[in-house]
């Protein structure tokens, strides 16, 4: 009874959407550049070296996730926190040393 009233209600507002849409071709709405017509792919603007550096800044954002709730119990735990903090540390730092090694810091 249930599935049937939500499977109309979708199918409802399925057909107002799709009776009012303003233009029905998706070629005519396309975000990319606001309704121009894009001159190359979306994905092919940028060089596949970025890459590693943004799985790099990524990975020390996440970083910052974990280091600001540790900052407020870590007194609470003891050492054993400060522990996991730095092999936690550790590891992020054998990330920066292959970025580094595969040349992803080298900006020329």
């Amino acid at each position: 009874m249930i599935l049937g009233l939500a499977m109309a209600g979708i199918g409802i507002l399925y057909l107002v959407a799709r009776f009012t849409a303003v233009a029905r071709d998706p070629i005519q709405v396309m975000p990319f550049l606001s309704g121009w017509e894009p001159r190359e792919h979306a994905l092919s603007r940028y060089h596949v070296r970025w890459y590693p550096l943004t799985l790099l800044f990524l990975a020390f954002d996440v970083e910052m996730l974990f280091m600001y709730p540790w900052a407020v119990v870590v007194a609470n735990e003891g050492p054993s926190a400060i522990i996991e903090m730095f092999v936690f540390l550790g590891l992020l730092m054998v990330g920066v040393v292959w970025a580094w090694r595969e040349g992803s810091l080298r900006w020329v």
